[in-house]
């Protein structure tokens, strides 16, 4: 395998090629900067923590496959994965995990002590949220803290702290995540059963769209808490409006519970959460 085969590979590896995860991580991350920062946030902050996503998106997707290496190749949507297929040794997706995860603690060493202490709570969920899949049924509640973790350290870097109405983004935040991503475990659920991958979606069995419902009008009332908190007006309203209705819109998808249309409502939440940051930004444009 040539040199520009290998690094097609690697990309693959790290999700570069399937940027869907890096853009449902990166809008509440958005979020959470703004509402800190009453506005447009620090040029450097914004920049790296734009670049940190990314990369510990691709952290996290490394691990991820590392975790599921003897499993992913029985599941239908995941036998291709390069690690599952043979096209990387394990040697090298952990050495590529150390480089990447350097690289994001290269940015945050960029920015204050707090936001350093924070990261390296944010690596430890991240390399134990694969392995979780093996000893309870919620691992889409623990991915749900992984996923939001962003928020609290955007905070520290652009005020010094963490106030409560982070919290109460970060709520918002674990709700919807755990909304969408049984969503994705609905799409996995024959093959997660057969090889004894455990997931809400499972857990949930008949109940999964009424369960999903509940937490999607959970997160939706926490990110009316946190728009409460800071002051925002009728934008941000008209954003959530929005998020209501393709909250809705993906319920009607997954309501026969088949494959591509559960797959199809759990990327219909990149546009949920394009939609809320952008009103969120226009609101305190206006």
């Amino acid at each position: 395998m040539n040199v520009k085969d290998k690094v097609e590979v690697y990309l693959r590896l790290a999700r570069m090629d399937r940027p869907i995860g890096t853009l449902l991580l990166m809008w509440p991350c958005l979020m959470a900067l703004v509402l800190a920062a009453g506005g447009m946030p620090d040029l450097k902050v914004l920049v790296i923590f734009i670049l940190g996503v990314v990369v510990m998106r691709g952290c996290g997707c490394i691990i991820n496959d590392y975790a599921d290496r003897n499993l992913d190749a029985h599941v239908e949507r995941t036998k291709s994965r390069p690690l599952a297929s043979g096209e990387v040794s394990v040697k090298e997706a952990l050495m590529l995990f150390v480089v990447m995860g350097l690289l994001a603690f290269g940015l945050v060493l960029m920015l204050n002590p707090l936001v350093v202490q924070l990261s390296f709570v944010g690596i430890i969920l991240t390399i134990i949220y694969p392995f979780t899949k093996r000893f309870t049924n919620m691992p889409q509640m623990f991915l749900g803290v992984v996923w939001s973790w962003s928020i609290p350290m955007a905070y520290a870097a652009q005020t010094g702290e963490v106030p409560a109405e982070a919290w109460w983004l970060f709520a918002a935040n674990w709700c919807w995540t755990v909304a969408y991503d049984t969503m994705y475990a609905m799409v996995d659920r024959d093959d997660d059963l057969k090889v004894g991958i455990k997931s809400t979606a499972i857990l949930f069995g008949k109940y999964d769209r009424q369960i999903i419902a509940l937490f999607q009008f959970a997160a939706l009332g926490c990110f009316i808490t946190a728009g409460w908190a800071a002051d925002r007006g009728l934008v941000y309203a008209l954003g959530i409006i929005t998020f209501i209705g393709f909250s809705l819109y993906q319920q009607k998808l997954i309501y026969g519970r088949e494959r591509a249309p559960c797959f199809k409502a759990f990327l219909n939440n990149n546009w949920a959460g394009l939609s809320l940051f952008i009103a969120l930004g226009v609101d305190y444009i206006i």
